[in-house]
């Protein structure tokens, strides 16, 4: 199951989130910025938790597909620019 969560945008971000799915005990495949994928659905007790303590983190669980597509076109510059080595050889409209 895919989730995306606004307003993660570093590696810190990353870290925190792999605590709070360890807390509540979800087990995930990978986290990436703006976006987890976990091994399995989550249960409706599950995802009321994780909600909760995502937000005492400032963090927030999208379910709009806009504000999803928006969230990873901004990780995706985001990780462009800070965390590469270096620059595309493309336009970065075009990436």
């Amino acid at each position: 199951m895919k989730l995306y969560i606004k307003f993660m945008v570093s590696l810190r971000c990353k870290m925190v989130v792999k605590d709070i799915l360890e807390q509540v005990g979800i087990p995930y495949l990978s986290v990436e910025l703006g976006e987890v994928n976990t091994c399995e659905d989550l249960t409706a007790e599950q995802l009321k938790l994780l909600k909760e303590r995502l937000q005492c983190a400032e963090l927030e669980l999208m379910d709009d597909k806009k504000a999803q597509l928006i969230e990873k076109i901004k990780g995706v510059v985001i990780e462009m620019v800070h965390y590469d080595e270096e620059l595309p050889k493309v336009k970065f409209s075009v990436y």
